[in-house]
């Protein structure tokens, strides 16, 4: 990948592909294709068999998708199957056909059981039951892994993917009800301050532990990848390391300022109990991850705070 090929980055208004656009940049790249989703519906083939045909990309980066957390995935469990479904195919059959060099596709740690082995190793995926609070996400997911595979064995096709574990960072979602945990937990915690409540509710127990990525390093990952690694087997991209909800809510909140009370509500869902990648394939490549978490998450509000206007939904 050269700084004058000609990059498409799907996806490129989103947290991730933004991200992944800045490190282009910085890496000098000159010929990024960049379009918004009033431009070209990646949902709509005619429109993405149109836009390759006249563009031809030599590389992908394939960042779009339906997110959101588990209230969106219980909400909207149609939109969420039919729609990355409806993207993944028509930008990964657009791609071969019309001669791209290589496609990046970027899946979710939600493709793993339910109840897998931690930390998470990629030979763990389709072992067993997925999480039901977000099966139709993940299944998409699997199934843009399962059609990088077959693209790659029968037309090779050189198209890679990684698994990025949850992640955070400038462009999240802060919408009250769709985000996912830590930028909700930022919006909560920053307006309970604000009111000055005495007390913070959140979602479970608090016991489930979580591993989060901040989205500059996922961008970082992604470039180093596209640039150094060919292959059938997927990446896990992470940190390596993770905490309880609680011990993240309570981060948050020193962050933030908050100094009330925290509390759990144990009648909403925890989701997956544990949820850690193996990383040591990518690490054996020679990447790791730099931003520590109380950085970035100071980082992430700190974004926030100055796109309030937008970033609320």
């Amino acid at each position: 990948m050269r700084p004058d090929s000609r990059i498409f980055v799907a996806g490129h208004r989103g947290m991730v592909g933004s991200a992944i656009v800045r490190r282009l940049l910085a890496e000098g790249a000159s010929r990024l294709l960049l379009r918004s989703r009033s431009e070209l519906d990646l949902t709509d083939q005619a429109a993405v068999e149109a836009f390759f045909a006249a563009e031809k990309p030599e590389y992908v980066f394939l960042a779009a998708a339906k997110v959101g957390g588990i209230r969106a995935n219980n909400a909207y469990p149609a939109e969420f199957l039919r729609d990355n479904l409806a993207i993944q195919t028509n930008v990964i059959h657009s791609a071969w056909k019309h001669g791209a060099a290589k496609l990046c596709f970027l899946g979710s740690s939600c493709i793993y059981p339910k109840l897998a082995p931690q930390p998470l190793r990629e030979e763990y995926l389709l072992t067993g039951p997925l999480e039901p609070t977000n099966e139709w996400y993940a299944v998409a997911k699997i199934a843009g892994i399962k059609m990088c595979q077959a693209y790659r064995r029968q037309y090779r096709f050189d198209a890679i993917s990684l698994m990025p574990t949850n992640l955070y960072g400038p462009g999240d979602n802060f919408h009250p009800e769709n985000s996912h945990v830590l930028p909700a937990l930022i919006r909560r915690f920053h307006e309970a301050r604000q009111r000055g409540d005495a007390s913070v509710a959140i979602w479970g127990t608090g016991t489930p532990r979580r591993e989060f990525l901040h989205v500059d390093d996922l961008a970082d990952a992604a470039v180093f990848l596209m640039q150094n690694h060919s292959g059938e087997q997927f990446v896990n991209v992470g940190t390596g390391t993770d905490l309880t909800i609680l011990e993240l809510a309570q981060l948050v909140a020193d962050v933030v300022g908050f100094t009330g009370a925290i509390v759990t509500d144990p009648s909403k869902p925890d989701g997956t109990p544990r949820k850690l990648l193996d990383v040591s394939r990518l690490e054996a490549m020679g990447w790791k991850a730099r931003i520590g978490l109380r950085e970035g998450v100071a980082g992430a509000y700190a974004w926030y705070l100055e796109n309030a206007a937008t970033a609320r939904g």
